[in-house]
């Protein structure tokens, strides 16, 4: 008999064992709910980083398809519960917030990053990339920080507001993603890409997302009548519902990270007390949480090898994007509305980095050649774990004394 340690089984055993303690330690220390997701990442870095011989695809900046792949997966179901999770959509001045964030703060933060990264020499394409990826708010690891699963009522101001800017935001960044790939490729022409890239892929994604949910809507609750889909309690249809919609709305040239949204939110509006939409949810948060916690281990093992790309420079850009750009541009965006002086400021502080912003970076540089890649997922990376840190230890926290809820 003979011990054959091959990276492929030490890795699925590290994976495994890194994602148990992180959230065991939290419990057996202090006794309490745990924020897992820095331990994640530190737990990754120690038990996969630093042992030798681990397979390659823990390196995003050899294997970026792969990277893209489950990090879209991630993304879609995410963005599905967030849709699935509103209760209220009736009145428009609660999506006020939201739409200043997407349309003013968010294009201001892309351009404030881009110029950080510009200075802190990154080629013009690999800026703006970096802009787009690292601008929205992530609709997976903001989840502490917004409203509960469906028919649970509440829905506070401030969770409100973070919840509607994470499920849109992320669809609305891809014109800039676009914009990158296409000035690395050197074949931007601004007025194609404000005609195709914008107004059309917006408004497919919209429009696919709307059809899909008053269909699947249909499917789910009214037909075959007395043998529904939701009479039967199935969850997996939620996996299937969000596939199909995202697959044909991109095949239909449109944003898919928007119609899956889209889709889920109006899926809510047909029998919008049916426990069906409890059952949907549970399931997708499930798969949601469990390739999340599989992709920041894997960001936790990239570390070590993107270390050596994390100059001064970069270190001061994630920085000042996370306590500075964020947090100023989204204040200054909200001013006048509806939220009060301290709502306005956690939701100005909270702008969560996350898998999102992986998507973006391995979807573009699978798609052209970036200079600076190494420094590029270096900026990613360490900005992702310092994401974790700054917004995901505090935010439980925050949250319980802002809304007054128990904790």
């Amino acid at each position: 008999m003979t011990f054959d340690l091959t990276p492929y089984h030490i890795a699925l055993a590290g994976i495994g064992a890194a994602i148990i303690l992180a959230f065991w330690l939290p419990r057996f220390v202090g006794g309490r709910e745990p924020t897992a997701s820095a331990l994640l990442v530190v737990l990754g870095a120690a038990v996969l980083g630093l042992v030798p011989g681990m397979p390659a695809v823990f390196n995003p900046v050899t294997n970026a398809p792969e990277w893209s792949v489950v990090a879209e997966i991630a993304v879609i179901v995410a963005l599905f519960g967030t849709g699935l999770r509103i209760d209220n959509i009736a009145s428009f001045a609660r999506w006020t917030p939201a739409l200043r964030l997407v349309l003013i703060a968010m294009p201001l933060t892309i351009a404030a990053i881009a110029g950080l990264g510009l200075w802190a020499g990154l080629p013009l394409a690999t800026a703006v990339l970096l802009g787009a990826a690292f601008a929205p708010t992530d609709p997976v690891l903001a989840g502490d920080l917004q409203v509960g699963p469906p028919r649970e009522g509440g829905e506070h101001p401030l969770r409100f507001a973070l919840t509607t800017e994470a499920g849109l935001n992320d669809g609305l960044a891809f014109p800039f993603v676009y914009a990158a790939i296409l000035l690395a490729a050197g074949t931007l022409d601004w007025g194609a890409w404000a005609g195709f890239y914008v107004v059309w892929k917006i408004l497919v994604g919209l429009g696919c997302g709307a059809a899909a949910g008053w269909l699947l809507g249909k499917g789910f609750f009214t037909v075959p009548h007395g043998h529904t889909l939701a009479d039967a309690n199935a969850g997996v249809v939620a996996l299937a519902a969000i596939l199909a919609t995202y697959g044909l709305t991109e095949l239909a040239e449109g944003y898919g990270f928007l119609a899956v949204f889209v889709m889920g939110l109006l899926l809510r509006r047909e029998e919008a007390e049916h426990s069906f939409h409890t059952s949907l949810h549970s399931f997708s948060e499930t798969i949601e949480h469990a390739l999340t916690a599989m992709l920041l281990v894997a960001i936790g093992a990239s570390l070590p090898q993107l270390w050596p790309w994390l100059d001064w420079r970069i270190a001061v850009l994630i920085a000042l994007s996370l306590i500075v750009v964020r947090p100023v541009v989204a204040w200054l965006s909200l001013a006048g509305g509806t939220l009060g002086g301290t709502h306005r400021a956690a939701v100005s502080f909270y702008g969560v980095r996350g898998i999102g912003t992986v998507f973006y970076v391995a979807y573009a540089a699978s798609e052209a050649s970036f200079g600076s890649i190494e420094r590029l997922w270096a900026a990613v990376a360490f900005g992702i774990f310092a994401s974790t840190i700054i917004h995901g230890l505090t935010a439980g926290w925050v949250m319980q004394r802002i809304t007054g809820e128990d904790g």
